[in-house]
């Protein structure tokens, strides 16, 4: 799937504007908690139900504790749930957290009133709009939301292709059409979007007496905004029924450990700085190479890449293609790591070993942990760096250029083995 596609707006009243003149714009979450949750057939919504011994909204809410760009985190729970919610978020003592906030009849105003009382704090920049029964959500998938949204796109939404053929039925429960498959995507959330054409569109359909949207992306499709798209992750799925939390407790596959590792190598050329890990390192040479030459993302993307079985950066970043030309090394990597959760898997430990005489790689190495794990979504204790030098020996130790070895470890699900035949 690209990273993002745009469909057509549906005609609506009125277009509101806009706008976005804040490239670097605050980031709030609003997390949608104000459900009752009863096709999930338990005695109290479902997103405070333990999962794992911890409640399901405070699993959703965790990601974004975990992300210093998250300005502000704002949610909306039922009236009567006061002692619930409070019980959730207990020893989470984090300022950005604001009060909860009292919900309507239903999502849509239950949206609409979060909104309003962020307006009424003064906020406006980006909004992500998340569901509090999804609780596996991804910093990484967090950070594609936020990064969706940008000065000419004003909604974004994560999207997953459909692999199940979809039948339209007729008002007799015949079948009326087959739509084409390879043209319809299921949604999740978070949904992005630039703040205040979403409250005005929320108003606007409050006016009219428009209720019934399922999600704020249908809204703003009314209001006449097109949507934008971003690839989502099979693994944030929404508690809906009972069987969700069944398979969620005790999965049907277990995770088997695969580990992978990885090689580069570049030589020195013309220029005044190298890319390692993300950073950028001030150097009497650069790299010979087709993208920015970074060798331990290279080497880290072919560990991921191996880990899974999936061929190496070549397989999928040509250098014959031109499109790769000083291609930052960044999105190869994070390509890997998007792999590895569309799998269902996780991503455990990654390792790299810088070999070269200079530049000296100590005064940056938490900068390039920090580079790394933002890029492959992982906390930063999951990235380990090293360096050596290769004692004046080979082309290494000539200065005729820099290597990275790297492994990855990561989580599978294992497929049942195949039935033996006679």
């Amino acid at each position: 799937m690209p990273p993002a596609t745009i469909t057509e707006p549906r005609p609506g009243p009125r277009a509101v504007p806009a706008e976005r003149d804040d490239i670097e714009a605050p980031v709030a979450v609003l997390v949608v908690a104000a459900g009752r949750g009863l096709r999930a057939g338990f005695d109290a919504p479902k997103q405070y139900r333990r999962l794992g011994g911890s409640p399901v909204l405070r699993q959703a809410l965790t990601p974004f504790l975990d992300m210093p760009e998250i300005a502000r985190i704002a949610v909306v729970i039922g009236a009567g749930d006061e002692a619930r919610y409070a019980e959730a978020v207990a020893g989470l003592s984090d300022e950005r957290l604001a009060q909860p906030t009292l919900g309507g009849a239903t999502r849509q105003d239950s949206v609409r009133l979060g909104l309003e009382a962020l307006q009424s704090q003064g906020f406006r920049g980006t909004v992500l709009v998340h569901d509090a029964a999804r609780p596996f959500l991804s910093k990484a998938l967090a950070r594609s939301a936020v990064a969706a949204v940008r000065p000419g796109t004003v909604a974004a939404i994560p999207v997953l292709p459909v692999t199940d053929t979809i039948k339209r039925l007729d008002e007799a429960g015949r079948i009326a059409e087959t739509p084409p498959r390879d043209r319809l995507v299921s949604v999740q959330t978070p949904q992005a979007f630039a703040f205040e054409p979403l409250l005005s569109a929320h108003r606007h359909a409050a006016a009219e007496g428009r209720a019934g949207f399922t999600d704020d992306a249908a809204l703003m499709e009314w209001a006449g905004h097109p949507v934008a798209t971003f690839p989502g992750e099979p693994a944030n799925m929404k508690l809906t029924h009972p069987e969700d939390f069944v398979r969620a407790e005790a999965p049907g596959l277990p995770l088997v450990v695969r580990v992978g590792t990885g090689y580069d190598v570049h030589a020195f050329g013309e220029g005044d700085h190298v890319w390692l890990g993300g950073v950028r390192i001030a150097h009497d040479r650069g790299v010979l190479a087709h993208s920015d030459g970074d060798v331990a993302l290279h080497a880290l993307t072919d560990a991921l890449l191996g880990a899974l079985a999936e061929g190496d950066i070549g397989t999928h970043f040509p250098p014959s293609d031109p499109q790769w030309r000083g291609a930052a090394s960044h999105r190869f990597l994070s390509f890997a790591a998007e792999r590895v959760r569309a799998r269902g898997g996780h991503i455990d430990f990654l390792d790299v070993t810088l070999v070269c005489e200079a530049p000296k790689v100590g005064p940056h190495r938490e900068a390039i942990r920090e580079a790394i794990a933002a890029t492959a979504g992982v906390r930063i204790d999951q990235v380990a760096i090293k360096a050596t030098t290769s004692e004046r020996l080979g082309f290494t130790g000539r200065r005729e250029g820099l290597a990275a070895l790297a492994t990855a470890t990561i989580r599978l699900p294992e497929p049942p083995a195949p039935h033996a035949t006679s």
